[in-house]
């Protein structure tokens, strides 16, 4: 009888479905934090995990443990090479959050664009007079750089291209593979897509190196708009802050910090033209009850033998080892 525990907060449909399930059994515990769960992992067979960290000394005293399924696609707090030496499978949802990221991304560039912090600040303080300054910009017709171009890229595309902005998208990868039909034009050199665009917004995985760092801040277009909703890292926050002291830099929104939650102090607080949310981009209503679905059903599916290979992110790894993903 598998015995499944849900690490964080799940949507109760995502909790239905596992208790509909006869021959399983569970254990929820809903604080955020590894410390939390690690007294259940003893007699565990799989793991539900929300962004808590997941190392490789709770794997390793994890006996019984089969499958790691996340409650989304980000795998940064997760020991992958521990699960693979472990032959544990680690499975990440489908699509199911691009919309909502599309959307909140979407909704922290007009909020920057417009100054929405100061607009209601002005409100609050009895500062009416701030609106003569105009200080908020429009979006339409001005130049959008996409730096990363998968499914969360490409609807954001669409709903920015309906504003009136001119979208372009750098993805290396994508170049190589095969340019999609999307209606957007591909760059091939960042620094120079850089210095032309006036909103620059990144959707690619977290790597070893900030990929808007000191060094592209520099060759950024003066008083253009940095958006992060993908990861904590991607953007060099210290070398964010600097910029927009320096007046190189002339907004920015951040759903994803490089610890998280950030600290008091963080060098980013103190400017008032930059949107920060709690890394809720794909926490919505809707997107949260898909969320929790599908992370219990990779579970489901692995021990009937039917998880989809193309969810399981050590797949290839595991194949080469002989073990089953």
């Amino acid at each position: 009888m598998p015995h499944v525990v849900l690490a964080g907060k799940l949507h109760r449909a995502g909790i239905a479905l596992l208790q509909k399930q006869a021959g399983f059994t569970f254990d929820h515990v809903e604080e955020v934090s590894e410390a939390s769960y690690v007294p259940f992992m003893g007699k565990a067979d799989a793991l539900v995990i929300r962004t808590q960290p997941l190392r490789a000394a709770t794997i390793a005293a994890s006996n019984h443990l089969k499958i790691v399924s996340r409650h989304g696609v980000g795998y940064d707090a997760v020991d992958v090479t521990a699960l693979t030496s472990h032959n544990i499978p680690l499975a990440i949802i489908g699509d199911v959050n691009s919309n909502a990221v599309a959307e909140h991304t979407m909704m922290m560039m007009l909020a920057a664009a417009h100054r929405l912090v100061r607009a209601d600040a002005s409100v609050r303080q009895g500062q009416w007079g701030w609106r003569n300054a105009l200080e908020p910009q429009e979006l339409f017709g001005k130049r959008l750089l996409i730096i990363g171009f998968g499914r969360i890229g490409r609807l954001l595309a669409r709903i920015a291209q309906s504003f009136g902005m001119v979208v372009h998208a750098y993805d290396p990868y994508l170049v190589k593979q095969g340019w999609p039909d999307a209606g957007v034009a591909p760059e091939v050199d960042l620094g120079a897509a850089l210095a032309r665009a006036d909103v620059v917004s990144v959707h690619i995985p977290k790597s070893d190196r900030p990929v808007l760092g000191a060094a592209e801040l520099i060759q950024i277009k003066p008083g253009a708009i940095v958006i992060n909703c993908a990861r904590g890292g991607i953007v060099d926050e210290a070398a964010l802050a600097v910029a927009l002291k320096e007046g190189r830099v002339g907004a920015a929104a951040l759903d994803v910090f490089d610890v998280e939650p950030p600290q008091v102090g963080h060098p980013l607080f103190g400017f008032d033209q930059v949107v920060m949310t709690p890394h809720n981009a794909a926490l919505t209503r809707e997107c949260g009850e898909r969320m929790a679905v599908a992370s219990v059903q990779n579970v489901l599916d692995f021990f009937a033998g039917k998880l989809d290979p193309a969810l399981v992110v050590n797949g290839i790894e595991l194949s080469k080892k002989g073990a089953v993903a």
